[in-house]
């Protein structure tokens, strides 16, 4: 019996010891041992701390420079990403850090940002992402790999057809039309934006996507809300790997909380359409987007169907990039305008000279040139998705670096978006004739330097969607307002899914 004793004792401080050194080699060797082949090869970086990395520094920057607001400039680099602008001046324009015991390869240079994102032999797939992020988004086309996500891509691709988004024009319109009226009742002459566009494109989405009001979808928006605000403030918080099945914290418990909760308002959403949309058309649920998900569900070829976990996610991932994205540029946009009311005053001479006082109309909504050069300044200085991430599938070769296997790729949007080099000096200046000759002249030719909505197999699906939403719902307001920045505006640009103002936008409005 003692022999015994000794053995399972034995056998457990040699499996202990086998995981100490597991532990090491991957928090301590491995790490050492890229730093060294990295430098090797002229990539330099902060050096790596143990466990954390550069996170806590990383941290501490991002704290320290959002703790009190700024002057109204839109220096956006070094404002939400203190460390890439940091460390670019000291390293390069590529430079290595740590997420903690992982490798990170921070990419600002345009030719190799092109190389990662037409990721033509499959070497650059998406991250995967164990984190409250999953939780968000679940396994959607936004972090979906492979067969699924080339699915999912061909069912969404569908639901944004040119046509399909015709027909989504009505519930933009709608949507902001009960808005306006809602200002006009109220008449209040100060308007905090922000929370109205919120507000505004969770209409345009339960309305265009879900046939729903947003009402109705409030209490999903609310849970989703709050899940984004536990991604934001834990976006560079390292823990150990499976120290959560022990131990969870408040966020660890109220995401797991709001992931239910979203998950059975989904299915309610799910079920309503069902029981109302059964037998009432040809296609039996309809043509928008949840319509579309439905019939795929439902689908009897095996090859078309999808999960209801798929159903779910991507109904989440639409909820969420929809709406942030949208909101995000809506609000920045708005603000240009108050502030250069030269630009307003063109935009809207634009507007009343294709539309009048008539609603948008979808075949002329293409003919806004300039309100499309304001657009894609405001994009551009405030883009709405200001990093990618990819990881590296196997040992490759990236301009002239030999990269490992497993290595994660941080593309800064932000930093190409403030590139002096292709911009000019005046990068951080809003100057929309940068755009009078289209992306390419902007960019001198160079159209990866403009990347509001990602690049190559993996750009954004809904742009367009999302496009004719802002030009919409600003063509509206241009109509009736004329506007101005509020004295009590406070400029605090934050992170938390997008960049986004703390404190509001507060804009004061003139009828016509």
């Amino acid at each position: 019996m003692e022999a015994l004793i000794i053995f399972i004792l034995s056998c457990l401080c040699v499996l202990f010891i086998l995981h100490l050194i597991k532990f090491f080699i991957k928090v301590w060797w491995d790490p050492i041992r890229i730093q060294s082949a990295m430098r090797s090869q002229g990539m330099k970086g902060p050096p790596y701390r143990f466990l954390h990395g550069n996170t806590k520094e990383i941290y501490n920057m991002r704290n320290e420079i959002m703790s009190s607001p700024m002057e109204l400039s839109h220096q956006m680099l070094a404002r939400i990403q203190p460390h890439v602008y940091s460390w670019i001046k000291l390293y390069g324009m590529n430079f290595l850090n740590w997420y903690g015991p992982q490798a990170q390869l921070v990419i600002t240079e345009p030719k190799l940002i092109k190389e990662v994102l037409s990721n033509k032999d499959g070497a650059y797939p998406k991250l995967v992402i164990q984190n409250y992020a999953e939780k968000l988004l679940g396994d959607g086309l936004v972090l979906s790999q492979g067969k699924k996500w080339l699915k999912m891509r061909k069912l969404a691709i569908h639901a944004f057809h040119a046509e399909s988004l015709k027909g989504t024009i009505p519930a933009m319109i709608v949507s902001v039309e009960t808005m306006l009226d809602r200002w006009r009742r109220e008449g209040i002459k100060e308007i905090e934006v922000f929370q109205e566009f919120k507000v505004l494109t969770s209409e345009i989405i339960s309305r265009a996507a879900f046939r729903s009001s947003y009402l109705e979808g409030k209490n999903i928006f609310d849970m989703l809300t709050r899940m984004a605000l536990i991604v934001g403030r834990n976006n560079y918080k390292v823990g150990i790997s499976g120290i959560k099945r022990f131990f969870k914290t408040r966020d660890d418990i109220e995401s797991e909380k709001l992931d239910r909760g979203i998950r059975d308002s989904m299915l309610k959403v799910i079920k309503r359409r069902e029981e109302v949309m059964m037998g009432t058309e040809p296609d039996g649920y309809g043509s928008d987007f949840l319509g579309l998900l439905l019939k795929a569900y439902h689908e009897n070829d095996k090859t078309k169907k999808i999960s209801i976990d798929d159903l779910i996610d991507e109904c989440k991932t639409f909820y969420v990039a929809g709406h942030e994205t949208t909101t995000s540029s809506l609000t920045w946009t708005l603000l240009f305008l108050a502030i250069h009311t030269d630009w307003q005053n063109r935009a809207r001479e634009e507007v009343l000279q294709i539309f009048g006082q008539q609603n948008p109309c979808p075949d002329s909504i293409g003919r806004l040139k300039t309100m499309t050069m304001i657009v894609n300044e405001s994009l551009r200085l405030y883009p709405p998705v200001f990093n990618l991430t990819r990881e590296v599938q196997r040992e490759v070769k990236l301009g002239k670096l030999i990269v490992p296997a497993k290595m994660t790729l941080s593309l800064s949007v932000l930093a190409l978006h403030n590139n002096p080099q292709i911009w000019g000096e005046d990068a951080h200046l809003f100057k929309p004739e940068r755009f009078a000759g289209g992306v390419a002249e902007a960019t001198k030719n160079n159209a990866t330097a403009f990347l509001p909505f990602g690049l190559g197999p993996r750009s954004c699906v809904g742009l367009n969607f999302a496009l004719s939403e802002i030009k919409i719902a600003l063509s509206m307001i241009l109509q009736h307002y004329r506007f101005t920045l509020s004295p009590t505006y406070v400029h605090s640009p934050e992170h938390i899914l997008t960049i986004s103002p703390r404190y509001g936008l507060q804009i004061l409005f003139e009828a016509l």
